[in-house]
């Protein structure tokens, strides 16, 4: 049996998500001969056979990560399985099933359900994966939604958030800001809508905020667009809590420094003047809004040449020694600002 302690109450918020979870896993060492990457990277790496399985799961929460009052269940399950294969991509892998397990309490019916495994059903569709099994039971707080990940890569070919070297490019896919901007038209709309239910909500001119917010995507194609451009990353992290907090997670795992410059932050037009009209600096929001779902990754400063010209990616600093820190270059003034990790923590002043 095991003996019951009654140390002293530690409030979660104190730790947050990230320390919470390297005070609880820094006691459990791997063991197994096959675990080749354990827990502190967007997803672990087995052994299996010749090759290696990538695995990572994610759990979305009724009132932690979502609002009902706003997000259509069809789209809730869409996003869930994104934001899972989000992971795999990451990592260099390529996704091949999910598992579902849902907590629904009794006030949701079977048409529901329905309209989420919809959802789920044309993610799966979209990104060739199977849905191979999960688990379904009750609630009695609102919808919880667990899925999990499983993705294939070459022995040896996957990309850590460990492996960054001074002297590397920084660079990211798409845009940033986006989906954060998409939450604040959602909100504004839906307070809108409590206070007097005949308001039509005004979404006309915000459309790829909002589907960006709803139904990002997981960027699975960069693997193929950098193996055409023939490049092999040295570290990458997908942007899920904001791009500071990922840049964070780069500078700890591989123990260095690094610069971003604010100037070169790619930013749609769309949430440039979305951020104008909430008066919001848009720098913020892509450095802490999340949800974005875009790749961020270092490659060695010998692929310039290769990346400059792609569409799609953006150089948008470098790696310093560690002593050196990670720093905002301001645009104008070049002044260095020390980023924090100010993104989304479902345990920060959630009590």
């Amino acid at each position: 049996m095991l003996e019951e302690k009654n140390p002293q109450r530690t409030a979660i918020s104190t730790l947050g998500e990230v320390g919470l979870i390297k005070h609880l896993t820094d006691a459990l060492p791997t063991i197994q001969p096959s675990t080749v990457l354990g827990v502190g990277d967007d997803a672990a790496v087995l052994e299996v056979g010749t090759g290696q399985m990538v695995v990572s799961t994610d759990t979305l929460a009724e009132g932690v990560h979502f609002n009902l009052g706003y997000v259509p269940l069809k789209h809730l399950g869409y996003k869930a399985v994104v934001v899972n294969l989000s992971d795999i991509a990451s990592m260099n892998a390529v996704p091949s099933q999910i598992l579902v397990s849902i907590a629904v309490s009794n006030r949701f019916p079977v048409e529901a359900l329905e309209e989420i495994y919809q959802g789920i059903r044309l993610a799966c569709q979209h990104y060739g994966v199977d849905l191979v099994g999960g688990d379904t039971t009750s609630s009695t707080s609102g919808l919880i939604l667990t899925i999990t990940a499983i993705g294939a890569v070459e022995k040896g070919k996957f990309i850590a958030r460990k492996g960054a070297k001074e002297g590397d490019l920084l660079v990211v896919t798409g845009d940033l800001g986006g989906a954060y901007m998409g939450l604040q038209i959602l909100e504004r709309e839906h307070a809108v809508y409590l206070a007097n239910p005949q308001m039509q909500p005004e979404m006309e001119g915000y459309e790829y905020i909002l589907q960006r917010q709803l139904k990002p995507e997981a960027r699975t194609d960069v693997r193929t667009a950098l193996e055409q451009l023939e490049i092999v990353p040295t570290s990458m992290v997908d942007i899920s809590d904001g791009l500071a907090s990922e840049v964070l997670h780069l500078s700890d795992q591989s123990q260095v420094g690094i610069r971003v410059y604010e100037d070169k932050i790619p930013l749609d037009p769309q949430t440039l003047s979305t951020a104008e009209e909430f008066n919001l600096n848009p720098t913020v929001c892509a450095l802490s809004g999340g949800e974005d779902y875009e790749l961020l990754f270092t490659i060695s400063p010998s692929d310039y040449q290769k990346i400059k010209n792609h569409p799609d990616f953006t150089v948008i600093g470098h790696v310093v020694e560690k002593q050196q820190g990670s720093h905002l270059v301001l645009s104008g003034s070049g002044e260095l600002s020390p980023l924090t990790a100010q993104g989304w923590d479902a345990f920060l002043n959630r009590e």
